[in-house]
């Protein structure tokens, strides 16, 4: 009894201090850490997510790759907020790598709409020499997204490959 008598005493002394006219104790706290204050962050024209590229980094090469030998198939996969072009190619041999869909136009949204948007399938390809294989061992996929304001106005998408060319019509 003796034990709970004397934390009950010390838990009632504690809280005195934390409360009523000493609200500014330092035994508070609430009163820890200050005031909270406010401050405007300054507004600047470059977008803070975006990284500035650093004077010690090399601009980056463009891109190498040659015009895959055939075209397989083609689909398009409505998503918000646009379109996901999906192709389907035949490389000319193995070792094919680091496929791509290079638009033939410039995505600058603010022109005039495009009626027709046209992509060619590209791949780069190992300079060691590669045996033939099967057709199944030598598909490549490729996938690129287009925006809701990049499809406006635009009635068709071709897509190039060396020796065929793939549309689709809206």
């Amino acid at each position: 009894m003796r034990i709970a008598l004397t934390i009950a005493f010390v838990s009632s002394l504690t809280l005195a201090g934390c409360g009523g006219s000493v609200g500014g104790s330092s035994y508070n706290p609430l009163n820890w850490f200050g005031k909270s204050t406010g401050e405007t962050a300054e507004q600047t024209a470059a977008n803070p997510l975006i990284p500035q590229r650093s004077a010690l980094k090399r601009a980056p090469d463009e891109y190498q790759g040659q015009t895959v030998e055939r075209l397989l198939d083609l689909s398009i996969e409505q998503t918000a907020g646009g379109a996901i072009l999906n192709v389907k190619g035949l490389s000319k041999t193995l070792g094919a790598y680091n496929v791509r869909l290079v638009p033939a136009f410039e995505s600058d949204v603010t022109s005039a709409p495009l009626p027709t948007l046209e992509y060619t399938l590209k791949a780069l390809y190992s300079d060691r020499s590669r045996p033939n294989a099967p057709n199944t061992s030598r598909e490549l996929n490729a996938a690129v997204f287009i925006s809701d304001d990049a499809l406006l106005g635009v009635s068709e998408i071709r897509v190039n490959g060396a020796q065929n060319t793939l549309s689709v019509r809206r």
